[in-house]
C-alpha cells in the first residue's frame, strides 16, 4: 500500500472520524446506559459477542484463506462508526442511541479487538503469525488511535459547545471524504489482486453485513425494544468502522492483506445498508416523533 497512505492518510482519516465522534459526545451519553439499559445492552451483546461468532462461522464454512479469515475477524471486532449515525438519521432511527452505542463500543473495542484478533491468529495460524498478533505495545497503539481523538473532541465540546456544534457538519463531511479516500486507496493498492479478492471474500463480506444488519434489528425487536431504537441498533451493529480495521491492519499490524476484507466491506456496506433501511422502514409513518434512548 502506498507509503503516504500508510504514514499520513490512514492516521489522519481515523483521527478525523474519531474526533468527529468526540465532538458529538457528552458524559451523559455514557450515563444513558443506566437510565435505559436494555436497548444498549442488547446491541452491545450482538456487537461484542454474536458478531465475532457469526463471522467465525462464515469464514470457517466458506474455508477462507487464513490471512483473509483473520482480516474478517478484525472487521467483526471493530466497533460501529459515525456512518451508522448517518444512516440512522436518514431512516429516522434513534440517533441518540447510536451515539451512545458508538461511544461505549469504541471504548470496549480497545480490549475486545486485540482479544478477537489474537484468538483468530492462534486458530487460523496464517503465515507470519508471530508478527500479526496484537501484543501489549500494539494494543496500546489501538488505544491511542481510537480513544485519544475522541477524548480531544469531548474536551473541545465541553469547552465550547457552540464551536463543537458548528464544527460537527464540516467534520462529518471530512470524515466521509477521507473514508472514501482510504477505502479507494486500499483497493487501488491491491488492484492486481482485486478481482481475486472480491471472488474470495465478496460473498463472505456480503453475508456478514446482511447477518449483522438483521441481528441488529431482530434481537431488539424480539426483546420488545421500540422500532426506532431497533432501527438504530440495526445500523450500529450492521455498519462497522472499516477505517479503524484498515488502520489496525496496515499501520499497527503492517499487513496489507488483512485490510482487504475491511476495504471490500467499506464498498459493499453502503448499498446493503441502504437496502436494509428501505426494507425495514417500508410503509412506516416517518412523521412519528422519535423516541429518546
Amino acid at each position: 500500500m502506498d507509503s503516504v497512505l500508510v504514514s499520513v492518510g490512514l492516521p489522519a482519516a481515523l483521527a478525523i472520524i474519531m474526533l468527529g465522534l468526540g465532538l458529538s459526545l457528552t458524559i451523559d451519553d455514557f450515563r444513558r446506559i443506566g437510565r435505559a439499559p436494555r436497548p444498549v445492552l442488547i446491541a452491545l451483546g450482538a456487537q461484542v459477542l454474536l458478531l465475532p461468532l457469526v463471522c467465525f462461522g462464515l469464514v470457517t464454512l466458506l474455508d477462507l484463506e487464513p490471512l483473509l479469515a483473520v482480516g474478517m475477524m478484525l472487521l467483526a471486532a471493530s466497533p460501529g462508526g459515525t456512518t451508522a449515525n448517518l444512516f440512522s438519521h436518514l431512516f429516522h432511527g434513534d440517533v441518540a442511541l447510536n451515539i451512545t452505542l458508538t461511544a461505549v463500543n469504541s471504548v470496549i473495542a480497545v480490549v475486545t479487538l486485540p482479544l478477537v484478533v489474537n484468538l483468530a491468529v492462534t486458530h487460523f495460524d496464517p503465515a507470519g503469525a508471530d508478527d500479526i498478533g496484537l501484543q501489549l505495545g500494539k494494543s496500546l497503539q489501538v488505544f491511542a488511535i481510537v480513544l485519544v481523538p475522541v477524548a480531544i473532541g469531548m474536551l473541545v465540546r465541553r469547552a465550547s459547545r457552540s464551536f463543537a456544534e458548528r464544527a460537527d457538519k464540516p467534520v462529518r463531511i471530512a470524515s466521509a471524504v477521507v473514508l472514501a479516500l482510504v477505502i479507494t486507496g486500499a483497493l487501488l493498492a491491491e488492484r492486481e489482486n482485486l478481482r481475486e479478492y472480491f471472488a474470495d471474500i465478496g460473498i463472505v463480506v456480503t453475508l456478514f453485513c446482511v447477518c449483522s444488519l438483521a441481528l441488529g434489528y431482530a434481537l431488539p425487536r424480539a426483546a420488545g425494544v421500540a422500532e426506532r431504537q431497533a432501527l438504530a441498533s440495526a445500523f450500529e451493529v450492521g455498519i462497522h468502522n472499516s477505517t479503524l480495521a484498515i488502520a489496525v491492519a496496515v499501520s499497527v499490524l503492517d499487513n496489507e492483506t488483512l485490510a482487504v476484507p475491511a476495504a471490500v466491506y467499506g464498498v459493499l456496506m453502503f448499498p446493503l445498508a441502504l437496502a436494509a433501511g428501505f426494507l425495514l422502514t417500508r410503509g412506516r409513518d416517518r412523521s412519528e416523533a422519535p423516541t429518546s434512548a
